[in-house]
């Protein structure tokens, strides 16, 4: 099997980590190995790289691409286990963890794994390729639930008349593939707001972040990560639009901060103090990067070094 996924903001990722050839790293968005064979190039032989990913076709790929290499540790798991899996392997601290939340091109570009709008597929959207699938929460919500979701997730301003349409279809038939939703979405939405992109793509973003519990898990795993990295440690997260960037651009913020006493105050009395140093603005591909690979035109690179 071959997972064709172009890994976006490498070589600005990897420099953020700023690698010590004997150190510990993590990547928790393993995909097709990118990023982690950028790291390893620059390990040496005593340095040490785990790898996760919940997809078991991205497992059987870095497998397959890092077989042999005793620094490397493969682990089929959420990166929501981070703290756990770390704890299991007696590793008490890492000098760098990467992220990169995007939907990978292979999920995308194969058909059968039902995340695109451009194929004829069972609606599916499981990374992992297990629990609840689209099609079962497209048919299964009430009308009120996959108003919200879609427009939560989706940010999809037609929420309403998107739901209802749903609701309706499914009324007379069950909602079964990819092109009979993106139909419905379609339809849903007024004519003159149809030109800017496909009609269906906040929607279909929306039911598969439901799927995957990307956000409620992004949101739970930052601090978790953050207290896995040794002082100096770096993480550093890949975004690919404005829901994820702004939790992780959120818990960033509260890395940062310092004194929140009162400015008359003639001594600190709360405490608090920088817990890392966040650069202000996120990295995003260069013109040539976005030429190359169009997908990465929406990506965006945080980081946070530990103090």
């Amino acid at each position: 099997m071959e997972f064709n996924h172009i890994s976006v903001l490498l070589e600005e990722s990897v420099n953020a980590l700023d690698i010590k050839p004997d150190g510990v790293y993590v990547d928790c968005t393993a995909g097709g190995g990118g990023h982690s064979a950028e790291v390893l190039n620059k390990l040496g032989e005593n340095g040490r790289m785990i790898l996760f990913d919940r997809d078991p076709d991205a497992i059987e790929t870095v497998t397959n691409r890092f077989k042999g290499d005793e620094r490397v540790t493969i682990v089929h798991s959420n990166f929501s286990e981070i703290k756990k899996v770390l704890a299991e392997l007696d590793v008490n601290g890492v000098d760098g963890i990467i992220a990169d939340l995007g939907v990978s091109s292979h999920q995308l570009d194969t058909a059968e794994r039902g995340f695109s709008f451009h194929y004829d597929a069972p609606l599916d959207m499981r990374m992992s390729q297990q629990g609840t699938t689209a099609e079962e929460i497209v048919n299964s919500y009430s009308q009120k639930e996959l108003f919200n979701v879609i427009s939560k997730y989706g940010e999809e301003k037609f929420a309403g008349s998107v739901a209802n349409a749903i609701v309706r279809a499914r009324d007379k038939k069950r909602i079964e593939t990819t092109l009979e939703l993106a139909e419905i979405v379609s339809n849903a939405i007024p004519a003159k707001f149809r030109r800017n992109g496909h009609p269906a793509r906040k929607t279909f973003q929306a039911i598969r972040i439901e799927v995957n519990a990307e956000l409620t898990v992004l949101e739970k795993t930052l601090p978790d990560m953050f207290e896995c990295l040794n002082k100096g440690g770096v993480l550093a997260i890949i975004t690919f639009h404005s829901l994820e960037d702004r939790i992780v651009k959120d818990y960033f913020r509260t890395l940062k901060e310092g004194c929140t006493c009162p400015k008359d105050f003639p001594v600190c009395v709360c405490g608090k103090s920088p817990k890392a140093l966040v650069k202000s603005a996120g990295v995003k591909a260069t013109g040539k990067e976005v030429t190359e690979n169009n997908r990465s035109r929406s990506a965006k690179l945080r980081t946070a070094k530990k103090l």
